[in-house]
């Protein structure tokens, strides 16, 4: 298997971060949350962004018209 590494400080591949993306990860902040893939040395942010592109994305759409990205339903305290 040939692997292309896109963030080397903690060895996530581009078909990793293609299949965060396919998740629903539009951002590279949304990247780094799912893998930690831009959060040491920053290095590989502008390759993960070439990765994530413009293209559609549900959630762009909803924070491009001002609705809330993630919407995660909480349990009542107790």
């Amino acid at each position: 298997m040939n692997r292309v590494f896109v963030c080397s400080c903690f060895g996530v591949t581009e078909e990793q971060v293609k299949s965060h993306a396919e998740a629903g990860a539009c951002t590279p902040r949304q990247i780094a949350s799912a893998c930690k893939a831009g959060t040491d040395c920053g290095g590989c942010v502008r390759r993960i962004q070439a990765l994530l592109g413009r293209g559609a994305c549900p959630r762009r759409e909803l924070i491009d018209q001002g609705e809330p990205s993630l919407t995660v339903e909480l349990p009542e305290a107790a």
